[in-house]
């Protein structure tokens, strides 16, 4: 019976980042749900839903209003991060839900005060009489005057934790976690599988352009076809200059690097071009002087 007690008691406080990630969660839904409503109307004549737009925005943040802070006690991203709010001018420790004037000043707050201040320029913008350039200019300097308690009011959250809004910390609304267990647990093995990856394609990136790929193919083709270990077949067809070293084919414009093997001149230029410590495939001999071949091959040698 101590034990329930104590629980009933005791309220956990929510992290700062649980409450940010609450915000966020909320602003998203918001928009997903305004995104899918103006899409209803995307057969209609263009700009329908422009002059009443604020109306709808506040008609529809007043029906999530209904079904999330008044019968739960939580917005939707609080609900998902198991947060609801408390009453936090009651004098008990014990957990106390939202008042009925709390949620409807909530209401008015949050809706309300978004729905006028985005009807503002259009309810005086028409209007040339000094009274309502006034009441323009009291509502502008108050909405920077919110702006302002606002950005103070988040600088006290940071310190202290509590009230991330302006509007909890002037209703004594506060965040509290549903179950004393149930504290956000953030879990590293995701974030460090990231990181190591991104690290190990960062180096891969900064390596691969130090490799010679052209010149170590080269030189492991060298190693697999030594020229000792070719057939004759293959040493006749290298010998009477009938195949080039590095396409296989019939030698374009035959010209040698000072070994034995025949080459395309653009075979040969273009990988000397690309790597200037060309050696050829076959033997591995280095260009010492790239020169077209002396003697001349009969055309009807192609036939054969």
């Amino acid at each position: 019976m101590a034990s329930s007690t104590g629980n009933e008691k005791s309220v956990n406080p929510v992290l700062r980042i649980s409450q940010l990630d609450a915000l966020e969660l909320n602003k998203a839904l918001e928009q997903l749900v305004w995104t899918q409503f103006t899409s209803c109307f995307h057969g209609f004549k263009p700009g329908v839903l422009a002059r009443f737009e604020p109306e709808v925005k506040a008609f529809l943040c007043l029906i999530l209003w209904k079904f999330t802070v008044y019968s739960k006690n939580a917005t939707v991203g609080q609900a998902i991060l198991n947060i609801q709010y408390k009453n936090n001018l009651s004098q008990t420790e014990k957990y106390q839900p939202l008042s009925k004037h709390q949620k409807l000043w909530y209401l008015i707050f949050t809706v309300g005060g978004r729905w006028l201040e985005e009807r503002c320029y259009d309810l005086f913008s028409n209007r040339q009489q000094q009274s309502f350039c006034k009441i323009k200019s009291y509502i502008s300097f108050g909405s920077g005057l919110l702006k302002l308690c606002g950005l103070l009011n988040f600088l006290i959250f940071l310190r202290k934790g509590t009230f991330a809004t302006l509007t909890e910390r002037i209703l004594g609304i506060r965040s509290v976690f549903c179950k004393p267990q149930s504290v956000r647990q953030v879990g590293f093995e995701y974030m460090n599988r990231e990181l190591l990856w991104h690290g190990f394609a960062e180096f891969l990136i900064y390596l691969l352009p130090l490799i010679n790929v052209q010149k170590l193919k080269l030189k492991i083709s060298s190693w697999c076809l030594p020229i000792a270990g070719l057939s004759n077949s293959e040493n006749t067809l290298a010998a009477h200059c009938r195949e080039c070293s590095l396409c296989g084919e019939w030698p374009t414009m035959p010209h040698t690097i000072g070994c034995p093997h025949v080459f395309c001149y653009y075979c040969v230029k273009s990988n000397f071009l690309f790597d200037m410590y060309f050696t050829c495939p076959k033997c591995g001999s280095e260009i010492h002087s790239l020169q077209p071949l002396k003697h001349k091959i009969e055309m009807t040698e192609l036939h054969v």
